[in-house]
């Protein structure tokens, strides 16, 4: 049997003596605490030369991987030095914790892709895990870096993977030289304010790096606010530090040291196993020769869940604006001056806020899926009404999306989604996704889907029309803006579902297209398409608007057949409520909003809580489903990808929300009261009320 044994400059509370079987051969691991007594170190290194078959030196404070060249080879010497004295292999598990590193965020960045995509990471000391931030940065550029608060008493941050190297090529060799990191440090202010930022900067974080030498003293003041909900990247995580992570709420604990044993144990000791397995001094154990036996053996990193199930945290951004100047009204201040100004003042404001840039109108939190999923994300609010956008080229529009995309990432989310008209403008989302530097999705496939889900529900609790099983629907229906992005997939559902579809627009030449496309699909279906939709208004059943018209009079309501269903994806509504109020026996119903799963909290967008429109509910599914991609673009939405939103939404738990109309949600009371209505003018002859 193999004898290991690891000399540990830490407390002698710790010990430990097991045996093990690795690599097919026995082992016997023993563990000695010195309390930091050198000299005790050093006797029991000469205690053990000859007896043990490696040696292995825990509890030592690494070297940074990127000091200056004098300070590197100053910690070599002396390592070799203390070997050279010995015959026994001696190790600190240097070369081994270091390719573990590497290799771990490789490995859970592939088991869970995108994983660390924009993450917010804070590294307690980047010069110690240097090897993690340059694998990181290669996943995100919100990296933030607290060695000259920690290291020097000096209030501020390091932005970025360069500046950090910048930092290690001689500054903080060059601090340790000046005065303020003891002046810094001896006031109480300054220490106090250094310990305020670097809470708040955990607050924020995704993942925070913290190293295992001095562990709990980076920790000392991390509570549950600074904690809750982190991933946390450190090595040899005992039982000690899970316990320590599931008090404070932490997610994710990711070790960036196989475990391989029964227990955990330090890569001093994995190395020294190594090293006595393959019978090879340590200086000719080469990282290749690591790579391979962490592969063939499966020395997997250790992701710990503290509280026993898996939990991962998807983020997004969703993109906002003003429908009309009215809404800038819901802001007090405007509210309170337009109140005994002109009315040229919110005219004013509404020109004004159109130049600004995006801020953040809510923090987004509870989504949780049935699959245990979770998504948190931002709406970011643009400032510019349709009117305002339409009074712009593109390029406006645009340069404010740009915006809000950098400000997407910064804040760690991993897509954003266009809403409203933001997803109307110009190439609808095309342009913006080209030069993002995160995905983008409009939202429309979801919408589309939403807008005959809720359809086909309202339809049914009216019950003017007969269903059968298997048949399609012996109804007529209209679309208007069928050429559009969301009418034109309408136009392909309903060609399924009903006998008759009318397609409505201005341009012929791209009705008559749409009208061939959908009748390959479905040959068995009536189309007809028009630039005049008034003129068949009387003979329609069920009518989608989903036009971009913002606020111009799409149709005449006076002239729609009662007990009609007409349902509004247009934003702004295509149908004002005083439009509504001239038909109160016509169901007019503002498209298919979608109610969240788990408990979602977010300020109000003019919905029920839970509720979200279907275009903000396409961003989120994409996030817990980890699809993050760009998903839906353009004016021309697949019919494939409509199916494949819907199916996403029921399996992270979507429902189709209460039925929402112009003055809130719809009752079934409500419903039987336009029912009643549509049937008592069918009696009259609601014809004549035409002529």
């Amino acid at each position: 049997m193999k004898q290991i044994v690891s000399i540990n400059l830490g407390s002698s509370k710790d010990d430990y003596e097991f045996e093990t079987q690795f690599l097919g051969q026995q082992f016997n691991i023993k563990r000695f605490g010195v309390d930091a007594d050198m000299e005790k170190a050093a006797t029991l290194l000469l205690q053990w030369d000859k007896e043990a078959d490696a040696i292995g030196i825990g509890g030592v404070k690494f070297p940074y991987d990127m000091s200056p060249r004098y300070l590197k080879k100053k910690h070599l010497d002396k390592l070799n030095e203390l070997a050279e004295k010995i015959s026994t292999p001696v190790t600190t598990g240097l070369s081994l914790r270091n390719v573990s590193m590497e290799w771990c965020l490789r490995f859970v960045n592939h088991k869970f892709p995108d994983y660390f995509k924009n993450a917010r990471v804070l590294f307690m000391s980047g010069m110690t895990s240097y090897r993690i931030a340059k694998v990181m940065s290669e996943y995100t550029d919100n990296l933030t870096f607290a060695d000259p608060i920690l290291e020097n008493g000096i209030s501020k941050f390091i932005r970025s993977f360069k500046g950090l190297e910048r930092y290690a090529q001689g500054s903080h060799e060059l601090l340790q030289w000046l005065p303020s990191k003891r002046l810094a440090s001896s006031v109480i202010a300054t220490r106090a304010w250094n310990e305020y930022i670097i809470r708040k900067a955990m607050q924020k974080a995704n993942v925070i790096v913290i190293p295992s030498y001095n562990f709990y003293n980076y920790m000392s003041n991390a509570t549950l606010e600074e904690l809750a909900g982190k991933i946390i990247i450190t090595s040899t995580v005992t039982d000690d530090k899970v316990e320590f992570f599931k008090e404070r709420g932490v997610n994710v604990i990711i070790d960036t040291t196989p475990k391989i044993l029964e227990r955990v144990v330090a890569p001093n000791v994995l190395s020294a196993l190594i090293i006595a397995a393959l019978e090879k001094k340590r200086n000719q154990i080469r990282d290749d020769d690591l790579l391979e036996i962490i592969s063939t053996q499966k020395m997997d990193p250790r992701i710990v869940y503290p509280s026993g199930k898996e939990k991962r945290v998807n983020r997004f951004a969703f993109v906002i604006h003003p429908l009309s100047k009215e809404f800038l009204k819901k802001d007090k201040l405007v509210d309170a001056i337009s109140g005994f100004t002109p009315p040229l003042f919110l005219d004013a404001v509404e020109k004004i806020v159109a130049y600004a840039p995006p801020w953040i109108y809510s923090r987004v939190t509870g989504i949780k899926s049935p699959t245990g999923a979770e998504a948190e994300g931002w709406l970011i609010t643009i400032g510019g009404t349709p009117k305002q956008m339409l009074s712009h080229e593109p390029e406006f529009t645009y340069k404010r999306l740009l915006q809000a995309a950098r400000m997407a990432k910064r804040l760690g989310a991993q897509i954003m989604g266009l809403g409203a008209f933001t997803k109307v403008v110009g190439d609808a989302g095309v342009t913006v996704a080209k030069k993002a530097d995160i995905p983008i999705t409009t939202g429309n496939s979801y919408s589309a889907s939403g807008a005959l889900w809720a359809a086909a529900d309202a339809v049914r609790r009216m019950g003017l029309i007969e269903f059968k099983q298997g048949e399609k629907i012996k109804a007529k229906t209209m679309v208007l803006g069928a050429s559009g992005a969301i009418g034109s997939v309408c136009c392909r559902l309903l060609a399924k579902a009903f006998e008759e579809v009318y397609l409505a627009g201005r341009n012929t030449a791209k009705l008559m297209a749409l009208q061939q496309s959908i009748l390959d699909e479905t040959p068995d279906v009536k189309l007809k398409i028009t630039t005049n939709p008034d003129k068949y208004l009387h003979e329609m059943d069920v009518i989608v608007t989903a036009t971009s018209g913002a606020g111009k009079k799409i149709l005449d309501i006076t002239r729609v057949k009662p007990g009609c269903v007409i349902t509004d994806v247009a934003r702004p509504l295509d149908l004002p409520p005083e439009e509504v109020a001239k038909r109160p026996d016509v169901l007019v119903i503002e498209s298919g909003e979608i109610e969240l799963p788990g408990n979602p909290e977010m300020k109000n967008i003019g919905l029920p809580p839970k509720i979200v429109y279907a275009c903000l509910a396409e961003t989120i599914v994409l996030a817990l489903e980890g699809r993050y991609e760009i998903f839906t673009i353009g004016r021309d939405i697949e019919w494939e990808k409509v199916k494949e939103i819907y199916k996403l939404g029921l399996k992270h738990g979507m429902k189709l929300a209460a039925i929402s109309g112009v003055n809130g949600v719809f009752t079934d009371e409500d419903i039987l009261r336009v029912r009643e209505l549509a049937l008592e003018a069918k009696k009259r002859g609601w014809e004549a009320d035409l002529s």
